[in-house]
């Protein structure tokens, strides 16, 4: 399982930060873990500690340890994978509909304009532009929460 999530992960090729800076995207997405309601946004977050996690360790930090029981951390890789796949092609379509010589590689949550914006500012895109596409897109794609 470790080797599909290290390939995985070198697909996706989000930047390597430091352990600090992993550890504390743990922290972060284990507290929002701890208030989320329903079963479709807890496993949601379980997904997004699972993802956390497995980044850390894919970028060399396998010091830090896994936040969540092994059956939680399983069940937050079911739904790791589609939902940040899914989020990961969204915006490579964006970026190669705006220009096809840049290679957008973001998994952040299209729904929230303030991180489109960001985005598109990273990438050198005009951010009305960025958005616009982005929006035309979303009419078309499924997400998961």
């Amino acid at each position: 399982m470790n080797k599909i999530i290290h390939k995985w992960h070198t697909r996706l090729d989000m930047p390597k930060n430091s352990i600090e800076w992993h550890i504390q995207d743990v922290a972060d997405e284990m507290q929002e873990l701890s208030e989320a309601r329903g079963l479709v946004n807890r496993w949601s977050e379980l997904s997004d500690v699972a993802y956390t996690y497995t980044r850390a360790h894919w970028s060399g930090h396998t010091d830090i340890q896994r936040p969540i029981s092994y059956p939680k951390y399983v069940a937050g890789l079911i739904y790791m994978f589609p939902k940040y796949n899914l989020r990961w092609k969204f915006f490579y379509l964006v970026g190669q509909k705006l220009d096809k010589s840049k290679m957008v590689r973001e998994v952040r949550n299209p729904q929230k304009l303030h991180k489109l914006h960001h985005i598109a500012e990273k990438y050198n895109f005009d951010r009305d532009d960025f958005e616009a596409e982005a929006k035309k897109l979303m009419k078309k794609r499924i997400f998961l929460k």
